[in-house]
């Protein structure tokens, strides 16, 4: 469709770093007024982008912690758990953010996706596009441990169904919203293929922080 174009993440400006510091960990920044520099940073990097001829813009995922968590976390069923301790990655420490399964998965109508894209597609002239975590981050990311439900536990079948129906109903809702570029960044998807007798690694893929 496009010659180049980018997955979604883009750096985030000291604007938005020191706000979102003041928001989560301060508490002394309303969601309200971290929006606004979440806004203002993302009109600019809409600007950049447009600027350099891409025909497909994101928004940076500036109001993202984690490219795959939040959209996981605000998924009906779905809970993301902080404990002692995050991964190590490349000399960084992420915070110790775990997803897990506390109910019968489903795609929220009010997911804050679907309003993050209504924005960029409200501040371009192109194409807007948003990513979101291929339906295989949904199970590969989750201990068995961390799987409430029983029937997701003993049935693994109940548990991929149920994950398809979600994405179904996602790409149906991104669909409705004006959405013609959504990509499924699916990293887990060549590791889950890879046979059982390789020896097998587990990336943490593309990384954000704070």
């Amino acid at each position: 469709m496009f010659r180049a174009d980018h997955v979604g993440s883009l750096l985030r400006p000291a604007s938005v770093k020191a706000a979102r510091k003041r928001h989560f960990e301060d508490k002394t920044l309303s969601a309200k007024e971290l929006a606004k520099v979440e806004d203002a940073a993302i009109r600019e990097l809409i600007a950049m982008q447009e600027a350099v001829g891409l025909k497909a813009v994101t928004d940076g995922e500036q109001r993202r912690s984690f490219w795959h968590y939040d959209f996981m976390g605000a998924l009906t069923g779905f809970d993301l758990e902080e404990r002692s301790d995050g991964v190590q990655f490349h000399g960084v420490k992420l915070r110790p953010i775990f997803p897990v399964i506390r109910g019968k998965l489903d795609f929220p109508a009010d997911h804050p996706h679907l309003a993050h894209f209504r924005f960029l597609a409200a501040n371009t002239n192109v194409t807007p596009k948003i990513s979101i975590p291929g339906p295989s981050c949904c199970h590969f990311r989750v201990a068995k441990s961390d799987i409430a439900p029983k029937a997701y536990r003993d049935d693994p079948q109940a548990l991929f169904a149920d994950i398809a129906a979600t994405y179904r109903k996602a790409v149906a809702a991104f669909h409705a919203a004006g959405c013609r570029y959504l990509q499924m960044d699916d990293i887990f998807l060549p590791i889950c293929a890879i046979p059982s007798t390789a020896p097998r690694k587990r990336p943490t893929g593309r990384i954000r922080t704070g």
